[in-house]
């Protein structure tokens, strides 16, 4: 057993380790930015949705008031927290992204932590460093399974994630790593996701889902459940039946030393992460609508199913189009911007008009961060921009960019006080009770 996957994972979970500063940096800075696209998004239907559900099982009632919820006073059990807060915190689909599995590690795994971190009466740096080890374990998971596992139609923030979360949660309850072990196997049981709910409010209840479904999985656990230790990795497990190509090698490579955590992409559009390379390359070549001819969008192939509505009816689904965004960017609209989304600016007939003059095109050379835009002006001269999210960003412009994009959508007081949290290990109820502000009140919405 010792030699196995699951066992290595479990060991890195549930061991003390004292990651790096930049790698912490990074955390505490994933850590506010999932905390103001969550106030951001608490008006959404899926916000809303699970939110009300969450009351009327455990909090509205009577029922245990374990941790806080993102837009209400009123308390949730656990699993329910993690629930809602990972739903509520993807429903703008505004948080960060890791590429070595095309997933979202934040709202999967930092709603499991912070839940139990609550239960527990855990300081943010535990919270957050059980949010961190979880974060890892996700990617590595997500490693393991490889391309063909998205590729199958698998979303990799509700399956990969959901291991993550129950590291996270196993971590927060003290759990050992014979005990990891038996949470990654329950988790394996309940894991579940579909690239099919992309585009609509099925796709951040995803992310609720593997948050749930890990403080679910380490709290029963906990309280003596026993699973199959080897239901991630073995016969008739996890990777065998969701088209995992089992990487193993590739998914140890330097666990508990290198953190492939530090490459998360922080998103600085409110758009999915797979058209943020186009932005940015355009942001480069800063040509108007009016100088545009004709724009050509040079992708990897990966990116077509996900990234190329050609016509989006509506502002969630205009987060998914390449020809609307970049339009959108050429008439000044931000993109930054949660109300430049709006059913209104995508209908405009000029904004429409140069969406047809946007193609987009697959070329298995451009990498999956990656992109080349083409522009030709009207005055005949054409342009080219290259842009790659791998690049390597330098932590005081990740910081400036992230704390800029937090203090537009949540006001810069709230900023401070939860940066403040962050900084000064305050108990993570403090930080979780930033949750429950009135978002009418949020200043820069």
């Amino acid at each position: 057993m010792t030699d196995t996957f699951s066992w290595q994972l479990a060991v890195f979970a549930s061991k003390a380790i004292t990651p790096g500063p930049l790698v912490r940096r990074v955390a505490a800075l994933s850590m506010l930015d999932w905390l103001s696209v969550g106030l951001a998004g608490v008006g959404q239907p899926v916000a809303r949705a699970t939110r009300a559900l969450a009351l009327a099982e455990g909090g509205a009632k009577g029922g245990a008031e374990q941790a806080h919820i993102f837009g209400t006073t009123t308390g949730v059990p656990a699993r329910m927290a993690a629930l809602v807060n990972g739903a509520t915190s993807h429903a703008l689909d505004y948080d960060d992204t890791h590429f070595a599995h095309i997933g979202h590690p934040s709202v999967a795994v930092i709603p499991a932590a912070l839940a139990l971190g609550e239960v527990q009466g855990a300081s943010m740096a535990q919270v957050t460093e059980a949010a961190l080890m979880g974060m890892e374990l996700s990617i590595r998971v997500g490693l393991w399974l490889g391309r063909a596992h998205y590729g199958a139609g698998f979303h990799q923030t509700a399956t990969a994630g959901a291991f993550g979360a129950g590291a996270a949660a196993g971590r927060m309850l003290g759990l050992d790593a014979g005990q990891m072990m038996q949470v990654l196997g329950l988790v394996a049981t309940r894991a579940a996701g579909l690239r099919a709910q992309f585009g609509t409010d099925g796709k951040p209840y995803n992310a609720g889902l593997a948050a749930s479904g890990g403080v679910e999985a380490a709290q029963l656990v906990a309280l003596g459940l026993v699973a199959n230790p080897q239901a991630l990795e073995g016969p008739s497990g996890f990777g065998a039946t969701h088209h995992g190509e089992g990487n193993v090698a590739k998914a140890l490579d330097g666990l508990g030393k290198v953190w492939h955590f530090e490459q998360v992409s922080h998103k600085f559009h409110a758009c999915c992460h797979g058209l943020h390379a186009a932005l940015e390359a355009a942001r480069e070549l800063d040509v108007a609508a009016p100088e545009v001819a004709e724009m050509t969008v040079a992708t990897n192939p990966r990116w077509m199913d996900v990234c190329n509505k050609p016509a989006p009816e509506s502002g969630l689904e205009a987060k998914f189009s390449y020809r609307t965004v970049l339009a959108m960017q050429a008439f000044g609209y931000d993109t930054g911007q949660l109300d430049s989304y709006s059913t209104r600016v995508i209908s405009d007939p000029r904004l429409v008009d140069l969406r047809q003059k946007i193609k987009v095109v697959a070329d298995a050379a451009v990498p999956e961060t990656g992109t080349r835009l083409t522009v030709l002006r009207r005055d005949g001269a054409t342009l080219e921009a290259v842009h790659d999210l791998a690049t390597p960003m330098e932590l005081p412009q990740r910081e400036d960019r992230v704390r800029a994009k937090a203090v537009g959508l949540i006001g810069e007081d709230l900023v401070e006080r939860a940066w403040a949290c962050l900084m000064d290990d305050t108990l993570a109820a403090r930080f979780a009770s930033l949750l429950q502000v009135d978002p009418d009140v949020l200043q820069g919405t």
